[in-house]
Order: structure tokens, then C-alpha cells, then sequence
């Protein structure tokens, strides 16, 4: 089966990363898949006229309804949607928007929640289209490199302590920008680390955005990160230069995809494929 597959493909973004994984999935199932960013489309038209040519595509997927999902109205092919959390924590709230998001559900043959919470509120605000909503928990498998030692690491990322495995260690994986903001995160771990210094938190991640990252960085380091000889800060740093050396995370997961047919759905089964973090943030 030829797929098209839309989603907005913000370099390091989650979207993005999803996206490719999904990708992975449906091609090691024997289907072609052709990822494409959706800002590349002015409207569904243009989708249209893609699907339609030669050799034409034979369903499709997007993640977002809105974003992506919107783009696939005018397609003469069967369709599903994932949903992201921009759909329901904010496209929902514009009137326009969530008219349109309700056109895709009801066209669409399948749509997809990572969580159940997500069908949920999925079901209140949009039109009930229960039966058409799959709940597919992303799963995340992390497993540190052959050269990687967890002492070396915590010391490189500024936490010193006498007996690392007594540590609380938190990893907080993302990437840093405005809208995924962990700064209310920092400050709350800074005070849970004052009552219990065992209790430190790691963010890692790529620097997307570096003005963003600099806030993020002396709030971090305004929280008490150690100087020589003092005691580990709830919040730590994780630099760039620390993974480069060969102490990287491995990422891996598994997301089942529905696949659309002439008249017919079936279910394939993905296999987790590891993803190197290459790049470190504060």
C-alpha cells in the first residue's frame, strides 16, 4: 500500500520525531510511506492533486486534526488521524478550528490517542465519534550506550555526591522552547531538593530554542546548581559536549499503526527502533 503521511515536521520536535517513527513502522510492515511536512501545503487542493497522481497514494495519515488532518478533506482515499495534544489543549478553544476538526473526525476511518484521557476529552468537545477513536499508548524504551557510566555523567552535568546510587535521579527529556516550558518544574524541584538533596533532576535535550535556553539556564543555576565543592542543586545541566563524548541515550519505542484499504482497516505491528540523542540542552 502507498501512504501519504502529513505531520509538522519542526526539526527536533516531538511531531517530528513521532512522525518518523511511525514512518519506520509502517515501512518495515512492506507499505510505502511518504513522509511530508504539512506546512508545505496551502490547502487540501494541493493534497488532492498529490494523492491523485501517478501512481496515486491509497490512504493516507496526519497527525493533528487540525494542522495536518485538515489538509486530507478533498482526498478520494480512505484516512486516519493521530491526535496531539495542540488539538485538544488549544485548536478546541477557537470556534473555527474545532469545526473543521470535527469535519476530519467524521471523514476520517480511524483516529488515534496516545492516552486515554486524551479519547476522552476528544469525545466532550468534539462531536462522539467513540467508535472511531483508538487508544495507542507511545511507548519509550531508554538503554545507555557500551562506553556510557552513570558516575562520569551525573559529574559532568555538575551533581556530585558520595554515593551516587543513593541518588533520586529525575530525567526529564525534552526539548527546550516556550511552549514546553519546564521552568515551573525547575522551581518546584528546587524546593522539593532543599527538603531532600537525594532528589535531583536532570533535563536533557536539544536547544531549540537558545534564547529560551539561557532563561532556562539561570533559573537553573539561581536554584543553587554546585559549585566546587558544594552540594548537588535540585536542577542540574546536561551540556551538549557531554553526549558528543560518547555518553549519549539511546531512545527507542513501539506505536501500532492503523492502515486504511479499499473498503477494509487492519492493524500493524511496530517494532521499537533506537534514536540516538545527540544534542543536550540545560
Amino acid at each position: 500500500m502507498k501512504l501519504l503521511f502529513l505531520a509538522c515536521l519542526s526539526p527536533k520536535s516531538g511531531n517530528c520525531t513521532t512522525a518518523e517513527r511511525i514512518r519506520s513502522h509502517i515501512e518495515s510492515a512492506g507499505h510505502t510511506c511518504e513522509l511530508r511536512d504539512a506546512s508545505e501545503f496551502q490547502s487540501s487542493a494541493e493534497v488532492a492533486n498529490l494523492v491523485a497522481q501517478n501512481p496515486p497514494f491509497e490512504g493516507a495519515v496526519a497527525i493533528h486534526l487540525f494542522k495536518a488532518g485538515r489538509l486530507l478533506l478533498d482526498i478520494q482515499v480512505p484516512f486516519g488521524v493521530i491526535f496531539g495534544g495542540t488539538d485538544i489543549n488549544e485548536d478546541v478553544k477557537v470556534e473555527q478550528k474545532r469545526v473543521v476538526m470535527e469535519q476530519v473526525l467524521l471523514k476520517a476511518r480511524f483516529a488515534v490517542a496516545f492516552t486515554e484521557k486524551l479519547k476522552e476529552e476528544a469525545e466532550v468537545f468534539l462531536l462522539s465519534q467513540s467508535s472511531k477513536i483508538y487508544v495507542q499508548p507511545q511507548g519509550i524504551k531508554t538503554e545507555a550506550t557500551e562506553k556510557f557510566c552513570w558516575t562520569e555523567f551525573l559529574k559532568s552535568t555538575g551533581v556530585r555526591s558520595e554515593d551516587v546510587d543513593e541518588l533520586h535521579v529525575f530525567l526529564l527529556i525534552c526539548g527546550l522552547r516556550r511552549v514546553k516550558d519546564p521552568l515551573y518544574l525547575v522551581e518546584v524541584f528546587s524546593e522539593w531538593h532543599c527538603e531532600d538533596p537525594l532528589n535531583v533532576l536532570v533535563i536533557i535535550g536539544p536547544k531549540i530554542d537558545p534564547v529560551f535556553t539561557v532563561e532556562v539556564e539561570a533559573v537553573a543555576k539561581s536554584g543553587g546548581l554546585p559549585g566546587p565543592g558544594e552540594e548537588p542543586a535540585g536542577a542540574s545541566c546536561c551540556h551538549e559536549e557531554v553526549l558528543r563524548r560518547g555518553q549519549q541515550l539511546r531512545l527507542g519505542g513501539h506505536v501500532r499503526s492503523h492502515l486504511g484499504g479499499h473498503g477494509s482497516w487492519g492493524t500493524c505491528g511496530g517494532q521499537g527502533h533506537s534514536r540516538e540523542c545527540s544534542r543536550g540542552a540545560a
